[in-house]
């Protein structure tokens, strides 16, 4: 069957957004499900695929037909060798496809498909950088994105995860019930009992969603703006570890960049550009290289 459709798709901890494009990069339609980030697991992340493609088909009045489509595809989780190596096993009958992580694809829509820099903050946390092509193939370097829970520091996760060892540490006694403590228990149920039971639940996206408490209590509670000030600085170290010398245009993407600028360094945030695209949109700029 004969290509028609190039098809985007940008997969992580919280949702899955999808491009569909015609042969020539124009866009077509937009759709979007929940989360396709591979440590949900293969079949959970396919599944949210297929629902987004479906969704941005159905506005064509037309079904997704894969054989009909070229997929390119930036998820979380695609570090993982096993990882990527199963979900590419367990691919569709497309007509092409084409994985990288999310943090590449975000840089490629971010930079129109040109080398650049950058950060991108939501569930989780990567740093991107792409020095162009070389005769031994693309230089790429990559920053944090190690995966939650040890790692994607700055992130939404790892800001939900600090403000819960706070609600942790009041509840024992061990520091006073501050508003933003006060609010993560009342979150988790409001009592031991319940926030053992939310936290024996919990995955990467329950502890970013606890962000906003965080952000909303950073005016009035030292302990929201200390993690708020910590985000910060994990990712300005690396920006910093992405680029020492700041030679390539540097952007920050993701869910939560705009909530988190007020707490980065002011040289990064006055040496920083506006995003040209998003992750699925660079996700586009993979496949059509490919195809």
């Amino acid at each position: 069957m004969s290509l028609e459709f190039l098809i985007g798709v940008d997969g992580g901890g919280t949702g899955t957004r999808v491009l569909v494009a015609d042969r020539d990069g124009r866009e077509l339609a937009r759709g979007s499900a929940g989360p396709s980030g591979l440590a949900l697991g293969i079949a959970p992340a396919w599944q949210a695929i297929q629902a987004a493609c479906d969704h941005a088909f159905a506005s064509l009045g037309q079904p997704f037909d894969a054989a009909r489509c070229a997929m390119g595809l930036g998820l979380a989780g695609v570090h993982n060798a096993s990882w990527a190596a199963a979900f590419l096993a367990a691919a569709p009958a497309l007509h092409a496809i084409k994985l990288d992580n999310d943090g590449f694809t975000t840089l490629l829509g971010a930079h129109g498909g040109q080398p650049g820099v950058i950060v991108a903050i939501g569930t989780g946390t990567i740093g991107e950088a792409w020095f162009g092509d070389s005769p031994s193939g693309p230089r790429k370097r990559t920053v944090s994105g190690w995966g939650f829970p040890c790692g994607d520091e700055g992130s939404g996760a790892w800001i939900g995860m600090r403000a819960t060892q706070l609600a942790q540490k009041a509840l024992d006694g061990r520091l006073s019930r501050g508003p933003l403590a006060e609010a993560v228990i009342q979150h988790l149920g409001g009592s031991v009992d319940s926030a053992y039971d939310w936290l024996a639940q919990a995955r990467q996206t329950n502890y970013a969603q606890l962000t906003p408490l965080v952000l909303s209590h950073a005016t009035n509670d030292g302990a929201a703006a200390t993690i708020l000030r910590q985000a910060g600085e994990e990712i300005a170290a690396i920006a910093l570890a992405l680029d020492p010398e700041s030679h390539l245009p540097l952007a920050f993407c993701g869910g939560l960049a705009a909530a988190l600028q007020p707490w980065l360094p002011a040289e990064l945030v006055h040496r920083a550009r506006q995003p040209l695209g998003d992750s699925a949109t660079g996700a586009l700029h993979l496949i059509r290289g490919n195809t």
